[in-house]
């Protein structure tokens, strides 16, 4: 074994020790800092019952339309998995940028480019497939021309910001021979940097915001907010009724760029479901959600550095291709990201889960109005056709929220809890 193997051999070893710290780091903090309890130990447990809320009609509609959207809905999540297995696997990805000509730097950007057109190019009819049920289901407003827009916008954000680490990537391994160290640290401020400018930048490529009109409901939002301790920079209407009937609201960014965001179909629901739905935001808001989310995302990116630099010396020779730093190495990059999104889904899916339902409970603290709570989870998962009863592989791969029934049973336990009548 020669010198530079050894070498090698020991920065690999070196950044898989790093690898491990920051993964082990990251599953502690996860672990204490999420709300694996939204209600006190001694609350009493309401089992969830679809049947107790929902009709037999609107049970069937859920179960029709699951059924309706499964099939390109797995077919895309099994073709995204094909296509980077190949990438890792296979000198697919090399051969296929080994024509590309420029600097370095053009190639790789171009790299990124290509892949995604031709993975996006396959999953194009499965979109369109996916759409037509959404259409056939009364769930989208939009014409192919509008639809094909936002789709190509959601391409050309993914492309730029994975183009910009893919380059960054690539240029440090061409200086530094433990250009893990600079990449884990490069990776973790571009997480948290995307997090401030992405609901000024990004999110007015997909909808126009307006402030909410004055009036009663924002009085009462905006005095809501005060009386709970959350500063808010604005409550922001999002002309979502272009694209879907969906009903909706949420929180983006933190500090200056934070603002409480609420569907214009939403604000066709009764105020009072109006206020516990931005209740529920400003949960996420006073609890930190989105600055924490954004840090522990942070620490993950920070760790995929790390075991990037100590796996790929095994992945380069499967693609046969020398270094990282080469332009022709851009498919494995990528291959890799896509199949680590698909990995850390389903751990990404639990933290959400317990996070949005501290929320809820949050609006339920704030508001003390259970029924109120029941009514309009009941109107959101009608609206927007939720899945009352996902089998398990669903849960885990897609559900990043409580069911409905879930949440309306959380909402009874508050009430017995809190000696409140059971809505």
């Amino acid at each position: 074994m020669t010198e530079d193997t050894l070498a090698g051999a020991g920065l690999r070893r070196q950044a898989g020790i790093a690898a491990a710290v920051l993964g082990a780091a990251f599953v502690v903090i996860a672990a204490l800092t999420t709300p694996w309890r939204p209600l006190p130990a001694q609350a009493p447990q309401v089992a969830p019952d679809p049947a107790r809320d929902f009709t037999a009609e609107q049970l069937a509609r859920s179960q029709a339309f699951d059924a309706a959207t499964s099939v390109p809905s797995y077919l895309s999540f099994g073709l995204t998995i094909l296509f980077a297995g190949l990438l890792v696997a296979t000198p697919m990805g090399a051969k296929l940028l080994g024509r590309l000509r420029g600097p370095w730097w053009v190639r790789v950007i171009l790299g990124v480019v290509v892949l995604t057109a031709l993975v996006e190019l396959l999953r194009w009819p499965l979109g369109m497939w996916f759409e037509v049920r959404l259409r056939d289901f009364g769930l989208s407003t939009q014409g192919w021309a509008d639809w094909s827009g936002d789709r190509l916008k959601s391409i050309g954000v993914r492309i730029v910001l994975l183009a910009i680490m893919v380059v960054a990537l690539a240029g440090l391994a061409r200086r530094f021979r433990r250009w893990w160290i600079a990449a884990a640290g490069g990776a973790a401020v571009l997480t948290i940097v995307a997090s401030f400018v992405y609901p000024v930048v990004f999110e007015p490529l997909f909808n126009d915001f307006r402030p909410m009109a004055a009036g009663k409901l924002r009085t009462d939002l905006l005095a809501m907010a005060e009386r709970d301790g959350v500063p808010v920079e604005d409550v922001l209407v999002a002309d979502a009724s272009r694209r879907t009937t969906a009903l909706n609201a949420y929180v983006s960014g933190f500090g200056a760029t934070r603002r409480i965001v609420v569907y214009d179909t939403l604000l066709k629901a009764p105020e009072p479901e109006v206020e516990l739905v931005v209740a529920h935001e400003l949960g996420h808001a006073g609890n930190g959600d989105v600055l924490n989310g954004t840090l522990l995302a942070a620490l993950g990116a920070a760790f995929g550095a790390a075991a990037l630099f100590a796996i790929f010396p095994w992945v380069r020779r499967r693609v046969r291709v020398g270094t990282i730093a080469e332009p022709v190495a851009v498919g494995a990059v990528m291959g890799l990201m896509s199949l680590a999104t698909v990995l850390s889904g389903p751990a990404q899916n639990l933290i959400s889960r317990h996070v949005e339902a501290r929320a809820d409970a949050h609006s339920l603290d704030l508001t003390r109005d259970p029924a109120t709570f029941v009514a309009m989870q009941k109107r959101l998962a009608t609206t927007n056709i939720s899945d009352l009863s996902p089998d398990l592989v669903e849960y885990i791969l897609y559900a990043s929220h409580p069911t409905a029934p879930q949440r309306i049973a959380m909402a009874r336990s508050w009430a017995l809890l809190n000696g409140v009548p059971e809505p």
